[in-house]
């Protein structure tokens, strides 16, 4: 009997509309594209996000464990899943445990890594950062703002931030507005080097809540405004990096190469 192929996509989910366009569906199709033989699936992560949506639009979305269960009421057999998680952190764990509890219901089963899943990984992220954004000029500075984690297995943000100095950027730099490097670091780099402007961007798969309000908010900590409150022009490119065409391959290059479990 010939198997029923399937594709989950998991992410953590975002109630803003538009970004989640541009952003997670934007990964979606593309993984769609590279499997068309294989049935779509979704699933997010956030119950507090699932909730928000389910009662203030009566939009309803799978978590991992209601997309598993509807795999299988479906007569699915082999499936690939592929997080759109920037690492392998709290989310991408628990969404692990969850699949890797399915193991034995399913004939196949393989599991695609997150962005950043390996200290390698940060070298082609950095190229690509690199690339989007090469017209900033060395007397500027890219101020990139990350989640943070206190489960990351090795150093992602300061490790990011080393590949770009290898390559020449050391104009580019990165901080957390959760965990370590803080906004502290961001800011000295910056009364480091003195640059005539600062470009900050998200470096979060969606730009919501924290690109939005903690990185280009109007409050006064938000790190606009405490950059403007150095005397320095800053300028916020609220663009998640899930738009990035560039990005989401990495992603489908992941799924490319997902491990069986």
């Amino acid at each position: 009997m010939e198997k029923k192929k399937a594709l989950l996509v998991v992410s953590f989910g975002t109630s803003y509309e538009e970004t989640r366009k541009r952003t997670i569906e934007a990964i979606e199709e593309d993984l769609r594209r590279t499997f068309p033989e294989r049935k779509f699936y979704r699933a997010w992560t956030s119950e507090r996000i699932r909730r928000k949506l389910r009662e203030t639009q009566g939009l309803f979305y799978d978590n991992v464990r209601e997309a598993m269960d509807r795999m299988l009421q479906d007569g699915i057999t082999d499936v690939l899943i592929q997080p759109t998680h920037m690492m392998p952190g709290i989310e991408y764990e628990e969404t692990r445990e969850t699949i890797l509890s399915y193991r034995s219901r399913f004939d196949k089963m393989r599991l695609g890594a997150p962005l950043l899943a390996e200290e390698k990984d940060l070298q082609v992220l950095a190229q690509v950062v690199e690339e989007i954004f090469q017209e900033i000029k060395a007397s500027e500075m890219l101020a990139l703002m990350g989640h943070g984690s206190p489960h990351a297995m090795f150093p992602v943000y300061e490790g990011l931030e080393e590949c770009f100095q290898k390559d020449g950027f050391g104009h580019f730099c990165v901080g957390t507005v959760e965990y370590e490097p803080g906004f502290g670091a961001v800011l000295q780099r910056v009364r480091e080097r003195k640059p005539d402007k600062v470009y900050l961007t998200p470096l979060l798969v969606v730009a919501g809540d924290h690109a939005l309000h903690d990185m280009a908010g109007e409050d006064s900590d938000s790190w606009k405004c405490q950059l403007e409150n150095e005397g320095l022009e800053t300028v916020c490119i609220v663009r998640g990096m899930g738009e990035y065409p560039s990005v989401r391959q990495i992603y489908v290059n992941h799924a490319l190469e997902a491990k069986q479990l």
